[in-house]
């Protein structure tokens, strides 16, 4: 199949049916991206195919809590396995560091990985309204939603008050849904 005929919705709904020819599909045609976003997160080769394998277990086990309405089937595969992954960090008693940079190449690698049309993303959009949040809110945004990390770990890191940088984050998210409508 091409990626313009996969039907992720409905590999994830066979999946809930227990179809296991469906998680093998799904696991050759994206476990190559899903790893290298596990690594990022991660920094270790080992514990990104660790984490794949759990986010994948997971995956079998609650595909059918997937809901349509609430976004596409392709990003919520994504997103068990960022949500694994920084848990796995987490337990390991760290949290990921990004430098900007390194943001940046996780951006770029998950762009490629889904195209704007098939997650019904304005990503030059976005781009341009993230920048037009003063420099410390745009920071508290990407580390609370591209490295996962908490409002206290937010806060540690740019040595802000919790509820500053909680209020922050949410008047930003409000900035970028308006500049975005």
């Amino acid at each position: 199949m091409t990626p313009d005929t996969f039907d992720y919705e409905a590999a994830l709904l066979a999946c809930a049916r227990g179809e296991r020819y469906a998680l093998r599909a799904l696991y050759e045609r994206e476990s190559r991206w899903l790893c290298g976003v596990a690594r990022r997160i991660v920094g270790d080769s080992a514990l990104a195919e660790d984490v794949l394998h759990d986010a994948f277990v997971q995956l079998w086990q609650s595909a059918s809590t997937y809901q349509p309405a609430l976004g596409s089937a392709r990003g919520w595969i994504y997103t068990v396995v960022r949500h694994t992954a920084l848990r796995a960090v987490r337990r390991q008693g760290r949290v990921s560091a990004l430098a900007p940079q390194e943001l940046a190449e996780l951006s770029d690698a998950t762009q490629a990985a889904a195209p704007d049309r098939e997650r019904g993303l304005d990503v030059d959009g976005l781009e341009r309204c993230m920048e037009h949040l003063e420099p410390q809110r745009r920071d508290c945004v990407t580390l609370a939603f591209v490295d996962g990390c908490t409002h206290d770990e937010i806060a540690a890191r740019v040595g802000a008050p919790l509820g500053t940088v909680k209020s922050w984050i949410r008047r930003s998210l409000a900035a970028l849904k308006e500049c975005l409508s």
